[in-house]
């Protein structure tokens, strides 16, 4: 079907127009007709998706996602916002946080600015820069894998650096000691991972996607068992080629991060584990803690409460933190990021245009911001935030470190946060 005859409503997710016919005399279907818009109520099952209200009833019944949803909560592991927190604790939307930054004065703007700005200098980790290949890597760093899997340089480099950093912590690749959480009285309160050095028994990787990073894993340190944690479904997924290693178990957990009680998974009950996770937003980093570090305390945050209140930051001012962060991996990325060392100094251009800005307001101020001197504000803001979580892990008496593992010009997500048990020797 030709463009023109299809319904012109765009579709941002998909990046493409409705491919529906328009109704006659109309450019678009009945489903992006704005006289139909106003009767179409999100589907309660899953709410990205709508109808119209007349057919919301009917529609319950037969959501092709119903029976999914009923096969999930029929789970044991399945444990409605275990991983949530406060419940009282209201969620605050993307589009609130930016409406509350809009709404405040320009003085109030580079108020916060400075603020930010002083934090970080007094209070934020300084990153050492921690890109590691390990020679467990090798084969795929050069191309030399089954050709049938999506290969591309880039994500190779940081999973390779990933593991790396993983090797070099003690955390693979080595005779490692952990506490066994179900241990009886008559067994030693530590074992090994594995009795052949490098294998690790079983990993559990969150927002797993198509599972690549557990694909390496599997080839370059033999791993026994896999457990993917990821919500959507994705296509050219490496569970085909995973199934195939006969010696490995793999089991993915179609679930959100919220809702899953990792302790309740069967095949997972006593067994040692490493947890990992590449492609995980902000919250998700923090439920992602929370699930793993459940049996340690009672979860709060997914950052240290305790370390911003204590550098004065309150709650609003966090939530604008969270929302500036996203500025340190907008635009393009083609040459390398202005480091936090340089961050003052693009920050500090900006201030110098309030006058001629102050009668537009805070979203003209920032629509005026250069693309780089966004990206130094939020790269500013990661690193006070990734900080409080790094003081978070320590504080559960976690060895825990904070790294760069691929340069920004790579990937600008290149903060890496390791943590494992400390022993005594």
């Amino acid at each position: 079907m030709a463009a023109a005859e299809r319904c012109q409503f765009w579709l941002p997710n998909k990046r493409r127009y409705c491919a529906n016919s328009p109704l006659p005399s109309s450019q678009f279907c009945g489903n992006h007709h704005s006289s139909s818009s106003a009767l179409r109520v999100p589907c309660p099952i899953d709410p990205s998706h709508s109808v119209r209200q007349e057919n919301l009833d009917s529609h319950v019944k037969r959501c092709p996602l119903r029976k999914q949803a009923e096969a999930l909560e029929a789970q044991p592991y399945y444990s409605e916002s275990i991983n949530a927190g406060d419940p009282d604790e209201i969620i605050v939307s993307s589009a609130a946080k930016r409406s509350a930054i809009y709404n405040l004065s320009v003085l109030e703007f580079y108020d916060l600015v400075d603020k930010i700005r002083s934090v970080h200098s007094a209070a934020a980790t300084a990153l050492q820069d921690s890109y590691v290949v390990p020679e467990a890597c090798e084969a795929w760093l050069k191309g030399q894998i089954d050709r049938r899997l999506p290969y591309q340089e880039k994500h190779v480099v940081q999973q390779a650096s990933i593991l790396g950093n993983m090797e070099a912590f003690g955390l693979i690749g080595k005779k490692i000691e952990v506490v066994r959480e179900n241990a009886n009285e008559n067994s030693e309160g530590s074992d090994l991972l594995n009795g052949e050095e490098g294998a690790v028994p079983a990993v559990v990787e969150f927002g797993a996607g198509r599972g690549y990073l557990a694909q390496m894993l599997a080839d370059c340190y033999g791993v026994k068992k896999l457990f993917l944690v990821e919500r959507r479904s994705y296509k050219l997924k490496a569970d085909r080629s995973l199934r195939q290693n006969q010696s490995l178990v793999l089991e993915r957990l179609r679930i959100d991060i919220e809702d899953l009680n990792l302790h309740a998974v069967e095949s997972l009950k006593g067994l040692p584990y490493l947890a990992t996770g590449k492609h995980l937003c902000g919250p998700a980093t923090g439920l992602a803690l929370a699930t793993c570090c459940h049996h340690l305390c009672q979860w709060k945050h997914y950052t240290n409460t305790k370390f911003l209140s204590n550098m004065g930051i309150t709650k609003e001012e966090f939530h604008a933190m969270t929302w500036f962060s996203s500025w340190a991996v907008d635009g393009d990325h083609s040459c390398e990021l202005p480091d936090v060392e340089e961050a003052e100094k693009h920050l500090a251009v900006s201030e110098t245009k309030e006058a001629d800005l102050e009668g537009g307001g805070i979203e003209k101020i920032i629509r005026s911001i250069p693309a780089g001197e966004r990206a130094a504000l939020g790269f500013l803001c990661k690193e006070i935030i990734d900080t409080g979580r790094l003081l978070w892990l320590r504080e559960q008496g976690l060895d825990a470190r904070l790294v760069n593992y691929v340069p920004s010009n790579i990937s600008p997500e290149n903060h890496l946060l390791i943590a494992k048990h400390r022993f005594d020797m």
